[in-house]
This record gives structure tokens, sequence and C-alpha cells, in this order.
């Protein structure tokens, strides 16, 4: 499905509603490492908490949260598996995904290119926008700039960004532990990249 198309979104989003309400979100908390209260979960998402319940996803001031963010959240909590696996340390890009094909030309466009080209010769205004997002720098003997976020619990997304100089343009990379796709199918692990950019670049 096209992730620009909105309605898709919210068709989705009440599908999955309706699987939620067919399982124990709340016997996930521990496994996910997510916030259990009295009637919902707590899950941040970069830094933002959410409220998720069985009526629905809100965020604290009790406002709707966006089409994308609702869609990842419910399938985070779906594709949680029973028990946790080994959770590896190997950080790949999102082309290495076995299934993230169809999507790699999406990510690269809404992802690393945004990014690239809003921060060029701003590194500075990168690392404050990083830190509104809870980003913390990396000693990088590589990168201009190297960055560790949390898209959610248990899966930590890795910045490294590269300003242009007098050969090369700006680059810049995001990086996953190969143990994300346990959490997440391709489609919603490549909205967690599409969000990283969007809310760098709009706080």
């Amino acid at each position: 499905m096209s992730m620009q198309q909105a309605p898709v979104f919210e068709e989705t989003y009440q599908r999955y509603l309706v699987k939620l309400r067919e399982i124990d979100i709340f016997a996930r908390a521990e496994l996910l490492g997510i916030g259990r209260e009295e009637g919902f979960l707590r899950v941040p998402l970069y830094g933002r908490q959410y409220h998720v319940s069985y009526d629905g996803i809100i965020d604290p001031t009790g406002a709707a949260a966006t089409p994308a963010v609702r869609v990842v959240l419910c399938q985070y909590l779906l594709t949680c598996p029973d028990e946790l696996p080994p959770l590896s340390e190997r950080l790949v890009t999102y082309r290495e995904f076995k299934d993230a094909g169809p999507l790699v030309s999406y990510f690269t466009t809404n992802t690393n290119k945004i990014i690239e080209t809003t921060f060029t010769g701003q590194i500075p205004l990168l690392l404050q926008r990083a830190g509104l997002l809870g980003g913390e720098r990396l000693v990088s003997h590589t990168h201009d700039l190297s960055l560790r976020f949390v898209a959610l619990p248990r899966i930590p997304v890795l910045l490294n960004f590269n300003d242009r100089d007098d050969l090369f343009a700006a680059s810049a990379s995001v990086l996953y532990r190969a143990s994300a796709e346990v959490f997440l199918d391709m489609e919603s692990l490549a909205i967690t990249g599409t969000l990283l950019a969007g809310r760098l670049i709009r706080p």
C-alpha cells in the first residue's frame, strides 16, 4: 500500500485495532520494555509517549496520533514475538533486510535524502534537533556526526552523517540492529525512518 495515502492508513489502523482486541496486549509490556498502566500501555516513539489501549492510540494530551504512528504502534504490538530472540548487535542498512526490496527507494528518498539536503552545512542544527528527540551523540572517527536514537524500545536507530566537502556532497546513512525485523514488518520499519527525518526537520 502507498504510504502517502492517509485513508489507506486509517483503514489499516481499524483492521489492526480489531486484531489487537484479540490478544492480551498487556502481557507484551515486559517483553517489549514498555510501561503498563491501568487500562493502557505507555509506548515511547522517538521519546514521544503514546497511550495504547483497545480503544485506540492517543498521545498524553488526548490528541489522536497520526495515521502513520498508529499503524507502527499497532504493528509493534501485533508482531511482538512470544519470547525475546537473541538481540543481535549487528547493524544493517534498511536495504539489507531480506523483505525490504519494494520499499528501499521510498526509504532512501524520504529518509536519507531529506536529512542530507536539510542539514548540508548545518551540523550544529542537526545536533540540536537530535537532542530534542533524545538523540545521543556517539564518538566516531569515520563520520562528522554519529547519533543514536531509540525509535521504539528494542529498536535503536543509528544515524551517521558526513557534511559536504570540496569533493563530496553530504551523505546520511540510517542503521538498525539486524534484530529489528523481529519487532516490525518492513513497511512499519520504513516509517520509523521517515518519522525520524520528519521530526528532525520539523521539531
